[in-house]
């Protein structure tokens, strides 16, 4: 054999072990995020939003992640054992999806200080719990400019949970947004103290189409409310998902919630090392809430004006909160300026235009 042959042949036999030993190096482990769910995740409503949004971050981060989630999961005792569960298998990030969640996650959080957590959409966050919020309420003010523009009874039913701020923020940007179009316009609201119960949820939207109202929205997760104006031949407005399916001529638009991009840029800085806590909260301009599902019945000129009244939400010349603001017993709550978050976040009272008195009391 010649010295060059054997040259050759030693350097190959010196490669080669080396070649096998890059080629058997594991991969690095998939981040695993497990998600909890308040309710179902069916084909529409506040749980499908958050599902897509978990499939959107699988398709942007392929083999970095593997996912996992556990649904219709009360709040209260039993979200804090799915919580640790979750962890305990091996979730290194775990997503809280409802208000509720927010105590039982901070316990469990202290228990596994190497998970990161994020919850929705309370407002304590601790040194591995993140709080995630998007301001519902700008789209709720552009829904009820849409509502304003189309009822001919000047009033609208509100379905709602609980009377929780983020709710409360909801009612009274529509009834805002309505009277800012229709002076005359008022909402009544039914309180359903769930999330989640179509039967409830429908039985209130009937009891409100009953008293007058024209047009019904929800902060509850069903279609049970855009069905029943679709029955009842009357106008709704749907929420967290677009409900059109559900009601084709009834359903007026529907302010969606958006999570995907949030979730896919978490897990990337959970998997790169450069997730930290803190509190989120996204709207419009954010693309974490929408006025989407316009019906074809909505005119041109309605339309326009929508367009209009969102841009300057977005560019800040609008905003719901603006003084002077009255509560509806007539009580000044804001003289001028606007409401800051920090005043959003005790909301505790109907505006002018709602009637009733919070949670039915």
């Amino acid at each position: 054999m010649s010295k060059k042959i054997l040259r050759a042949a030693l350097s190959t036999a010196i490669l080669l072990p080396a070649a096998a030993l890059c080629a058997a190096a594991p991969a690095a482990a998939p981040l695993n995020v497990g998600f909890v769910y308040i309710s179902p995740i069916g084909d529409a409503g506040w749980t499908m939003q958050h599902d897509l949004a978990r499939k959107e971050m699988e398709k942007a981060l392929g083999a970095k992640i593997s996912t996992k989630f556990v649904e219709n999961v009360p709040e209260g005792a039993d979200s804090e054992r799915v919580i640790r569960d979750l962890a305990q298998q091996g979730s290194k990030l775990v997503i809280t999806t409802s208000f509720g969640y927010m105590n039982p996650t901070l316990k469990v959080a202290k228990q596994f200080p190497d998970v990161k957590f994020i919850h929705l959409t309370g407002y304590k966050t601790a040194a591995n719990v993140a709080n995630t919020n998007a301001r519902f309420y700008e789209g709720r003010y552009l829904a009820g400019v849409l509502a304003g523009k189309m009822s001919k009874t000047h009033t609208a039913g509100y379905v709602a949970a609980f009377p929780i701020p983020e709710v409360l923020q909801g009612v009274n940007a529509f009834a805002r947004g309505m009277r800012s179009v229709d002076p005359k316009a008022e909402v009544k609201v039914i309180w359903v103290n769930s999330w989640f119960d179509p039967g409830k949820e429908r039985d209130a939207a009937i009891t409100l189409l009953g008293q007058g109202a024209d047009v019904v929205t929800h902060h509850t997760d069903s279609t049970a409310v855009v069905q029943a104006a679709e029955e009842k031949g009357k106008y709704a407005i749907a929420y967290h998902s677009d409900m059109k399916k559900y009601a084709p001529k009834a359903q007026l638009g529907a302010v969606t919630h958006h999570w995907g991009a949030y979730y896919t840029q978490a897990a990337q800085a959970v998997i790169a090392g450069t997730w930290k806590p803190g509190s989120v909260w996204g709207g419009i301009k954010d693309g974490m809430v929408k006025l989407e599902g316009i019906n074809g019945a909505v005119p041109a000129e309605v339309r326009k004006f929508l367009a209009a009244r969102e841009k300057e939400l977005v560019s800040g010349a609008l905003t719901p909160f603006a003084g002077p603001l009255k509560d509806n017993e007539g009580k000044v709550r804001l003289d001028k300026g606007t409401l800051g978050d920090e005043a959003l976040n005790k909301m505790d009272y109907f505006v002018e235009g709602v009637v009733g008195k919070v949670g039915n009391k």
